[in-house]
């Protein structure tokens, strides 16, 4: 559902004045481990760059997209360079480029050495549910979605791309005179009860990545990579499972159908869904209106923070999805 609501200009957003090279840097514990071991993450930030206006969440949930499209372009291994840079749009660049705007800009740059894309593709690559990954690889709305975050921060992003050259991926954000609004991020606080975490997906990488995040909220986290062996773990856990963190759509059994049948043995847990798919598919499996959401991927930053809400550590925000 925030993936459409991203790339439909409908996504309720709560910016703040920021420094983009403290969003590179906060997100890069992250994307190493999501791209793997074989490709090489490389990082240009200028220094003293100006400052942007933005949702911080929504633009983790730009550089994740980015980094994952680069990663699966580059199967084989190869190297993901993220750089920042201040730019000066002028008017040749606007008239060569519709819909960017004249200006200071901050440039957010994400290369890859991969594949490349050819022509037709780059026409194409932007759209809604557009992808050239085969069936139950992708949903085709990863950049979808960075294209819809960008556009409703006033930005313009571009793509350079040639089959056997890699991808370039240039995120422009207008540039702003103020200064940096503080916040220290709610995830970093520890979890104060050391609930217990049931957390169930058929993706080793998305298991992975929510377990670092929950232990470092010091939570305990029982792990399932499907959902016969998550019941089997309800009925031999001999302590309590506070929370079901499950996946939608998974081989056998949906996360739905898991969760009305844990309710039985475990009516106490609470249940929080996570999905890459889009809000037509996940509504079908009742998702919506049943439990918490956290759509993949997902940042370190939304899901701690997606796991507090239901805990009750803190109130959700009141001005719309996260």
């Amino acid at each position: 559902m925030r993936q459409l609501l991203a790339f439909s200009r409908k996504q309720v957003l709560q910016p703040r004045v920021m420094d983009l090279n403290a969003v590179v840097a906060d997100a890069q514990q992250l994307l190493q481990p999501l791209i793997g071991e074989n490709i090489a993450l490389v990082t240009t930030l200028a220094s003293d760059i100006g400052r942007v206006k933005a949702d911080p969440i929504q633009l983790d949930q730009v550089l994740i997209n980015l980094a994952v499209n680069a990663r699966d372009a580059m199967l084989r291994g190869g190297t993901l360079t993220v750089e920042t840079a201040d730019v000066e749009l002028d008017e040749a660049f606007t008239l060569e480029h519709a819909g960017a705007s004249t200006g200071p800009h901050v440039v957010l740059r994400v290369r890859d050495t991969g594949t490349g894309l050819d022509e037709v593709t780059r026409a194409q690559i932007f759209e809604p549910f557009f992808t050239t990954k085969e069936v139950g690889k992708g949903t085709g709305l990863g950049l979808a979605t960075v294209y819809g975050i960008v556009q409703q921060h006033g930005g313009y992003i571009a793509v350079d791309s040639e089959p056997g050259r890699g991808s370039t991926f240039t995120v422009y954000l207008p540039r702003v005179e103020a200064e940096v609004e503080a916040r220290a991020p709610a995830w970093t606080v520890p979890s104060s009860g050391g609930e217990t975490v049931l957390l169930v997906d058929d993706d080793e990488d998305v298991r992975t990545l929510a377990c670092e995040v929950l232990w470092s909220q010091d939570y305990v986290v029982l792990e399932a990579a499907t959902p016969e062996g998550a019941l089997a773990i309800c009925e031999q856990h001999e302590g309590p499972i506070d929370l079901l963190l499950t996946d939608v759509v998974m081989p056998v059994m949906s996360g739905r159908e898991l969760a009305d049948r844990m309710r039985p043995i475990r009516p106490e847990t609470k249940i929080m869904y996570m999905s890459g798919f889009p809000g037509e598919v996940i509504g079908k499996h009742g998702v919506l209106v049943s439990g918490a959401f956290v759509q993949k991927p997902f940042t370190s930053s939304g899901l701690a923070e997606k796991v507090r809400e239901v805990f009750g550590e803190y109130p959700a925000p009141a001005t719309g999805f996260r």
